[in-house]
């Protein structure tokens, strides 16, 4: 409550005192009963009431949120230059009025979902991409009347500023922002710059017209019920052709984990075989010199072949009888010239 509203209140319940002595001062007179002094009480009541009728049909408040214009009678443009800034302000009774206008932020919301939008039903911005596919576009645009332009806004748009103004041109700029993308730029890599684009396009045509742009926001975008199964369709595929390449992969790591093992056992038996032909070199050397050891100890003492020759016998034989004159049963080797070899003579 302020103080014009008061001062209006005041001077309505004096206007209405003011009738009340009126038709009190007519019926004592027909009962031959006059009010006394009704002609002076009735002269000021009126006086208050026309006065505080002036002032209040003159003192105007503005609220921090709004600015005024007015409308003036007496003016040649039929307006003041100058809109009314907060606070209480003064106007030519019955010759001006003012009309406000709010400057916080205002929403204007256009959205397929009925409930959201500043119109009932399906509001979205029909569009076409740069291929050819349509997309609807939810979106809201944040603005506010410019102070300084209120007088402006009222000339051109008065209170029509939201559904004439700034919805024909969102969507106009919208439609013409998604021509130059194609749909897959649209919904992902280029979003954000498709936003820019809309945002600086619409905040400059409504700054031409008084208005403020806060912001613009891309609240959903959809498809058509085609496009969004072959989109289905194609995530599906790509799922299924990701799946293979994993499968395919694994593959190849079992392939090289194969190829690694029989590498790795391919190299084990190079190894054993380096091995052992080195351990078969190293016992034929070991031969070799044993052999030579042999020669040696032959060379000093020729009996020890006939020792050698008898320790490599058979382990299976036992015993062995000859006669006294046949000392070996068989040849003895020699390293020398050959002798007559002995015969074997049965045991009588």
């Amino acid at each position: 409550m302020n103080i014009a509203s008061l001062l209006q209140g005041f001077a309505s319940l004096v206007w209405l005192l003011l009738i009340a002595l009126v038709v009190l001062s007519i019926v004592r007179a027909a009962q031959n009963r006059p009010l006394r002094k009704a002609g002076s009480m009735i002269l000021v009541t009126a006086i208050i009431a026309v006065v505080s009728s002036l002032i209040a049909a003159g003192l105007v408040f503005i609220e921090p949120q709004e600015r005024g214009v007015v409308i003036s009678a007496i003016s040649p443009k039929g307006y003041r230059d100058q809109a009314l800034e907060p606070g209480l302000r003064w106007v030519i009774p019955f010759a001006e009025y003012v009309v406000r206008y709010p400057i916080s932020n205002q929403t204007y919301t256009m959205s397929k979902v009925a409930s959201e939008g500043d119109i009932v039903g399906d509001d979205s911005i029909a569009a076409r991409t740069a291929d050819g596919q349509e997309i609807f576009v939810d979106a809201s645009v944040i603005f506010a009347v410019d102070p300084q332009k209120v007088v402006q806004v009222h000339i051109k748009w008065q209170d029509r500023y939201a559904q004439d103004l700034v919805r024909p041109l969102a969507r106009g700029i919208v439609r013409d922002a998604v021509s130059q993308y194609g749909v897959e730029e649209v919904v992902s890599g280029k979003r954000f710059e498709l936003v820019d684009r809309i945002r600086t396009t619409l905040a400059q045509k409504l700054e031409e017209n008084g208005l403020v742009l806060v912001d613009f926001v891309l609240r959903n975008v959809t498809f058509s019920p085609e496009y969004a199964a072959s989109v289905e369709q194609k995530q599906i595929a790509e799922q299924q052709a990701q799946q293979a390449r994993f499968i395919v992969e694994q593959k190849k790591q079992e392939a090289e984990q194969a190829r690694q093992i029989a590498q790795g056992k391919a190299d084990a038996a190079v190894i054993e075989a380096k091995g052992q032909a080195e351990a078969r070199i190293i016992q034929a050397k070991a031969e070799a010199e044993a052999l030579k050891v042999i020669a040696e100890a032959l060379r000093e003492d020729p009996e020890l072949l006939n020792y050698l020759y008898v320790t490599k016998l058979s382990p299976n034989i036992q015993a062995l009888l000859l006669p006294s004159n046949a000392p070996f049963i068989l040849p003895l080797p020699t390293s020398t010239t050959p002798t007559p070899q002995p015969q074997v003579t049965p045991v009588p």
